[in-house]
C-alpha cells in the first residue's frame, strides 16, 4: 500500500522506521518541513511551493510541492497533522484544514484521508510552545486528545493514536521520568531509537490491521525487552480507539 504523509519532524520521526516494521508492506513518503504549521501547509500548496523533502526513511530524495508528491503516486492513505504546539489548539486548525482537505481529494480522490494524531511534550521540555498549555505534559496531552477527535468527528477522520502510545510509554520503568531512558530526545522529538520505533509500530497497527507484538524487525543497539514492551504498547494504543 502506499502512504503520503504530509507533516513535519513528528512525521519524519513517525515514519523512519515503517518500511522496515512492514518488512516493505508499506511504501511511505514524508513531506518535512520543520515545525510546519497546517497554515503553513496551505500557503504552500497554493503557491506550489516546492519547498518539501520527500523524505524515505528520514532522508530527503528531492525537493517537492505537495501539489506534485500527491500526483506521484496512487496514494491509498494521506495523513494530516498539526504542528505540535498547535496540536490541542482547535482555533487554529481552521480554515486551513478544510482547504487542505478539498485539495487532497480533488487530487487523490481514491486516497482515504488520516489524521495523525501526535505526542505531548516531555515534562521538563523547554520548547516554546509549551507554555501554551501552562508547561503541563497532561494538560498538553488531554487539549490533543479533545481537539483531535473533534476534528476526527467533524470530517469523519480515523485517528493515529501516537499521542497515546508516548504517554502509555512513558508508564513503563524504562522510561519514566527520571529513567536513564527517555522516550524523547529533546523534549519533544523521539528518541532515534526507541521512540521513533514506537510510532512506526503504531503506523503499521494502523495500515495494516495486524498486531504490532509479531513484528520483527528491530533497530540496530536496541534492547529485545524493551523493544517487546514496545510492541504492547503500540497493540494497547490501538486498542485504546475501539
Amino acid at each position: 500500500m502506499n502512504v503520503l504523509c504530509i507533516g513535519n519532524s513528528f512525521s519524519e520521526d513517525a515514519t523512519r522506521y515503517l518500511h522496515q516494521i512492514s518488512d516493505d508492506e508499506i511504501f511511505v513518503r514524508n513531506l518535512y518541513i520543520g515545525g510546519c504549521s497546517l497554515e503553513t501547509h496551505w500557503n504552500n500548496i497554493k503557491e506550489a511551493n516546492p519547498l518539501y523533502e520527500y523524505q524515505k526513511n528520514g532522508r530527503r530524495l528531492k525537493m517537492i510541492s505537495i501539489n506534485e508528491a500527491l500526483t506521484k503516486k496512487k496514494w491509498d492513505f494521506v495523513t494530516v497533522q498539526q504542528v505540535s504546539q498547535f496540536s490541542g489548539k482547535i482555533e487554529t486548525y481552521e480554515p486551513f484544514l478544510s482547504h487542505i482537505v478539498e485539495f487532497i481529494k480533488e487530487k487523490c480522490p481514491s486516497a482515504k484521508i488520516v489524521f495523525h494524531r501526535t505526542w505531548a511534550y516531555d515534562d521538563n521540555s523547554t520548547h516554546g510552545g509549551f507554555a501554551l498549555y501552562d508547561n503541563s505534559r497532561p494538560k498538553m496531552f488531554k487539549a490533543i486528545v479533545d481537539t483531535t477527535n473533534e476534528i476526527a468527528k467533524r470530517y469523519g477522520f480515523d485517528v493515529i493514536p501516537n499521542g497515546e502510545a508516548v504517554e502509555l510509554a512513558r508508564e513503563l520503568p524504562e522510561f519514566s521520568s527520571g529513567a536513564e531512558l527517555n522516550i524523547n530526545r529533546d523534549g519533544f522529538h523521539l528518541s532515534l531509537n526507541y521512540g521513533r520505533y514506537l510510532a512506526g509500530l503504531v503506523m503499521f497497527a494502523y495500515f495494516t490491521g495486524k498486531n504490532p507484538e509479531r513484528v520483527t524487525y528491530e533497530p540496530e543497539n536496541t534492547d529485545k525487552q524493551i523493544n517487546a514492551k514496545l510492541k504492547s504498547v503500540a497493540r494497547r494504543a490501538m486498542e485504546s480507539l475501539k
